[in-house]
């Protein structure tokens, strides 16, 4: 067991798709443009968020901690997997596998309770307006945004912890596109059971339990109490966005990490995680704050003192 044990501990091979070799290069464009995209679109407003002094309220703190997180959240799993597919072996050295094993799932806890506490936020703002700089004053937005991270990272060391406990038996082979807790369950040589159980029942309250959807619901039935139909249909093109993207990160991440292991669900496992990996921190800077008014305003305020430096 030791010697076999050994042998894992130089290193993973990545299956993904593998066996479709003509796929290699479609993935390989899709996933550099999302990640270079992702890189720009989250540095961008980053930068923008915290030099304009206009933007310094609650919601642009959290869209900052949202940005940051989603550019890590890409970075810890999508230069690996660029490099994967240009590589006739597809290996990964157990440091960084155990590496992927914690941050991303961390970053992917955080970004569960941050958007909850988003949601929060927007419910504030749509149903209490007169009370919500009360209630979202600057100490307890820094307090939501810690808690978000401590409590992410705090679970990713859980549960990395008890899936490196688990004997693999010189297993090697990992049937996706990175190192994600259910994708190494599989390759351990014991009954897993209980850390399924205790998978699941982590995952419900990440996933299920930080309300984020009832939240949208109680704005939409405040929305709908408004007598104009302009002011209707502004909070509805903004919400209305936002519930989508949610719902598609939430949804993903439920069919991943909620639904009974089956191997018909193998490969549409590894399909959806590239939803909640790849595409969602893509999406979200487009969705949550390029579209916004004011962060246009701040992009154009922005490139004009960038030109009269210049002069």
């Amino acid at each position: 067991m030791n010697r076999l044990n050994e042998g894992v501990s130089q290193g993973f091979v990545l299956l993904a798709f593998s066996d479709r070799p003509w796929l290699e290069l479609p993935l390989f464009v899709v996933f550099l443009v999302s990640y270079i995209l992702t890189i720009l679109g989250n540095l961008a407003i980053i930068l923008v968020l915290r030099l304009d002094f206009k933007l310094h309220t609650p919601m642009y703190f959290f869209l900052t901690n949202l940005s940051l997180l989603d550019l890590c959240y890409t970075t810890s799993a999508v230069p690996q997997m660029l490099v994967n597919i240009c590589s006739i072996r597809k290996v990964i050295r157990y440091g960084g596998c155990v590496a992927q094993l914690f941050i991303f799932p961390a970053l992917g806890s955080t970004e569960c309770l941050l958007l909850a506490v988003m949601s929060f936020d927007r419910f504030v703002t749509i149903c209490q307006p007169v009370h919500y700089l009360v209630i979202m004053h600057q100490r307890r937005c820094l307090q939501l945004a810690a808690a978000s991270w401590i409590r992410g990272f705090s679970n990713s060391v859980w549960q990395s912890t008890l899936t490196l406990q688990m004997p693999l038996c010189g297993h090697k082979e990992v049937d996706h596109f990175f190192c994600e807790v259910p994708a190494l369950l599989k390759l351990s040589c014991v009954e897993t059971t209980a850390n399924e159980a205790e998978l699941f029942f982590i995952s419900v309250l990440f996933l299920l339990i930080p309300l984020t959807l009832i939240s949208y619901a109680f704005i939409v039935q405040a929305v709908l109490r408004i007598q104009s139909a302009e002011g209707r249909q502004k909070v509805f093109g903004t919400c209305g966005s936002r519930l989508i993207v949610v719902s598609l990160f939430y949804g993903t991440a439920i069919y991943m990490y909620l639904q009974p292991p089956s191997p018909a669900s193998k490969d549409r496992g590894k399909v959806v995680s590239l939803f909640y990996g790849i595409i969602m921190p893509m999406l979200n800077p487009l969705i949550y704050t390029l579209r916004n008014k004011d962060v246009k305003g701040a992009f154009k305020r922005l490139i004009a003192r960038i030109f009269l430096i210049k002069k």
